[in-house]
């Protein structure tokens, strides 16, 4: 009971009282869960983006849970390690992990033998947020001011034109072969070994565009090293509310997000799994949080359970798709 009123109180505190007495009252009917701490696995190591958003969610989501939830960075692998030892947990609700993009959309779509399936393994819980993804040049390039002037300039140059990536089977590389498709061009792939040195060589000229996320590109095109042509997605993002979507540009459909969101392992009780989304949907309407995100570029996304489940089957077909008809495929 007093647990109960700790994590009333909480959401009182955040503006929810109505939404707490629903959840709290369905949850604490079956069981006192939580009354220990959850681990929250985050599959990179700490002081990055990703580890930020997750160390920020945590520091919400214990508030209103009533209970401590601890950042365990278990990196390597390309999150391989972490969801294994994901899906090899208890399904208590003890232990949660942040996926995203990769580990549950791009690499099993690209990865052979994978030790994980993205859609069996997992309780999926909350969607977080997403960031677009943003088509950059080079600003030694000049003569490209706006979208067209790219498509026109890969038309008169062919393959000298090259594209780098942050590695093989990344979404920045899956984001540009979409492209791709999308537009019948043809662009030479340079993969570099994170995203670091691929604008390096993107600024000095030696590559000419690059679709990386939002948040690595925002420093590069406030200081007019690299300009931005157009972002994925359907509607403009706040931080660039001058370059126009793929989708107006008449790309429909084209969507590619850096999106972050919450599982556990397979057979979580589906009670249990209702009243973590719900009260992590509570911490994605706060304006302090909503804020610490806008520093990664990410735009809160809050999903049902079953919303959210569905979002990670369709991105995990979509780039499946891709990577066939692209021919893309990596060793795990």
């Amino acid at each position: 009971m007093n647990q109960r009123r700790t994590v009333l109180r909480a959401l009182s505190a955040l503006g929810a009282t109505g939404l707490a007495a629903s959840w709290v009252d369905n949850a604490w009917s079956e069981s006192a869960y939580p009354n220990k701490p959850i681990k929250y696995i985050v599959p990179v190591s700490a002081g990055g983006g990703s580890d930020m958003i997750g160390r920020a969610v945590c520091e919400k989501w214990g508030k209103v849970l009533g209970q401590s939830i601890v950042v365990d960075n278990e990196s390597g692998g390309g999150g391989v390690i972490a969801c294994q030892n994901t899906a090899r947990a208890a399904p208590d609700g003890y232990t949660l992990m942040q996926g995203y993009v990769a580990t549950l959309g791009t690499s099993p779509a690209t990865r052979r033998n994978l030790p994980y399936d993205p859609l069996k393994d997992f309780s999926p819980i909350g969607m977080i947020g997403g960031t677009p993804n943003v088509l950059v040049v080079t600003s030694q390039l000049p003569q490209i001011q706006k979208f067209s002037d790219f498509l026109a300039y890969i038309k008169a140059n062919g393959e000298r034109v090259s594209y780098g990536s942050s590695g093989q089977g990344s979404l920045t590389h899956l984001t540009m072969e979409l492209f791709k498709t999308q537009t019948q061009t043809s662009l030479v792939h340079i993969p570099y070994k994170g995203i670091a040195p691929a604008f390096t060589d993107l600024i000095a000229g030696q590559t000419q565009a690059m679709f990386p996320g939002l948040a690595a590109a925002l420093p590069h095109i406030q200081s007019k090293r690299v300009r931005p042509l157009a972002v994925t997605g359907y509607t403009r993002h706040p931080q660039l509310k001058d370059t126009p979507t793929l989708e107006e540009l008449g790309f429909k459909g084209f969507d590619a997000l850096q999106w972050y969101g919450v599982v556990g392992p397979k057979g979580m009780p589906a009670p249990m799994v209702k009243m973590l989304n719900e009260s992590l949907n509570t911490v994605l309407k706060e304006a302090d949080f909503r804020e610490k995100l806008s520093v990664e570029a990410v735009e809160p996304m809050p999903m049902s359970v079953e919303q959210f489940s569905q979002f990670i089957k369709r991105d995990l077909e979509r780039w499946t798709t891709l990577a066939k008809d692209r021919h893309i495929e990596l060793d795990a």
